[in-house]
């Protein structure tokens, strides 16, 4: 029998709550995270709105940490943390939390055995869009750990460093689905009984101007219509719907084999069942009904469950006028006539596009819906685009109960993520 791989730990901090209960009635509440950009200079800009967390307090999660994981553990936290830049800070904290919620702390596993896979890749864009203005003015000022620091393997190390993993560590890049894809390979980590646990999410990725700026340019991103009103930018599925809304943040899962888990009497959150990849053989940011059906078809199969078994979807849905539209076609084209009986949802329209990361923020706001059989709205739909003939939960939470669910993630370049899981049943 394939060996099966289930989820013991969660960490996640975002716009609307960096910890699980926070987090999760939040969505249940609607509430958004969107705001004025504080982290960056906008006036330059066209962009004003993002979910910011530059004001965010360190010192409350720190001190939390501190009393609750092991002395040796927070020493080597504190350290790497003095000098860390904003997107390892994020990401090492989360990952840590992670960590503490799965009880290893207390179990102490082999640490040969342990692997750290991270997804995101020019996650210091700010830090170094400092660093360089600041060179332009006075070379020597510049942070002298610039040079190390700021290559994206920085975060992944510092958590290994961290936790004293010694078993495989990467940093995996693929845009939207970088988070995906990193969980991908730490399934495939598990499954060839290369680790027994994997820490696996995504690295906080942190803007520039100029990045905020490329964006505007290219229609990507929301800036016409709702810099005064940020809460209403980000709005899945809805008719005026005019692109993503940024947001810092980071999710960690702890990934782990059923074997593993249960030797250690683990508190087990969900078992994935499936998750795989492909792409669309294009470097372009357009989404295809092909490749996202390809790979939704593909990992129902490879589940072994039917399509009808599955009854609600975390879609990408990120904002965009021709995403949503695709991701909707696409379903209906996979699920045929039970399309119509799925709820589907979109985290991003309360705490935006978190990069890199989303997949598995949004991931952890689907094993929370399931576990406590509530589903959150899709807040800002004030007029259902008539093309979405969907139940994409509109405005309101849903007392719902999931049987299996199906998380999609669709990177720009045509990179497609499809997971499917469930609740975890002996």
């Amino acid at each position: 029998m394939k060996k099966r791989i289930v989820i013991t730990g969660m960490g996640v901090i975002t716009t609307i709550g960096d910890n699980l209960s926070d987090f999760y009635q939040n969505l249940i509440n609607g509430k958004s995270g969107i705001t004025k950009i504080k982290s960056i200079d906008s006036s330059k800009i066209a962009c004003k709105i993002a979910g910011d967390l530059s004001d965010y307090d360190f010192n409350s999660k720190i001190n939390y940490l501190k009393e609750n994981i092991p002395e040796d553990y927070f020493k080597r936290l504190k350290k790497i943390f003095k000098t860390a830049p904003f997107s390892t800070k994020i990401t090492l904290l989360t990952a840590i939390d992670a960590y503490l919620n799965s009880g290893l702390f207390n179990f102490m596993p082999d640490k040969e055995r342990i692997s750290c896979f991270i997804g995101g890749h020019n996650l210091y864009d700010n830090y170094i869009a400092k660093n360089i203005r600041q060179f332009d003015i006075e070379p020597d000022y510049i942070d002298p750990l610039c040079g190390l620091v700021s290559f994206d393997a920085d975060t992944v190390t510092s958590i290994a460093e961290v936790l004293q993993i010694y078993g495989h560590i990467c940093t995996i890049g693929g845009f939207c689905a970088s988070s995906g894809l990193a969980l991908k390979f730490a399934y495939d980590e598990i499954l060839l009984d290369n680790s027994d646990i994997v820490i696996v999410g995504g690295g906080s990725l942190d803007y520039s101007n100029i990045g905020f700026q490329a964006l505007s340019m290219l229609e990507a991103i929301s800036y016409k219509s709702f810099n005064d009103n940020p809460e209403k930018a980000s709005r899945p599925f809805d008719r005026d719907r005019e692109g993503f809304v940024f947001s810092h943040g980071s999710g960690v899962i702890v990934l782990e084999s059923l074997e593993h888990a249960l030797k250690r009497n683990a508190n087990i959150y969900a078992e994935i069942l499936a998750i795989d990849f492909n792409n669309d053989a294009s470097h372009l940011p357009t989404p295809s009904v092909i490749g996202q059906t390809n790979i939704m078809n593909k990992v129902i199969k490879k589940s072994g469950i039917k399509k009808e078994d599955i009854n609600y979807i975390n879609a990408h849905a990120t904002s965009t006028p021709l995403g949503d539209l695709i991701e909707i076609e696409s379903i209906k084209k996979v699920f045929g006539e039970h399309a119509y009986k799925l709820k589907i949802n979109a985290t991003k329209s309360m705490i935006g596009h978190i990069g890199w990361t989303s997949n598995t923020i949004e991931l952890i706001a689907t094993i929370l819906q399931m576990y406590n059989n509530k589903l959150h709205p899709t807040i800002n739909i004030e007029n259902l685009d008539e093309r979405i003939d969907l139940d994409v939960c509109a405005n309101k939470s849903i007392d719902y109960n999931i049987n299996y669910f199906m998380k999609n993630s669709f990177g720009m370049g045509g990179i497609n993520c499809s997971l499917i899981g469930g609740k975890f049943i002996k």
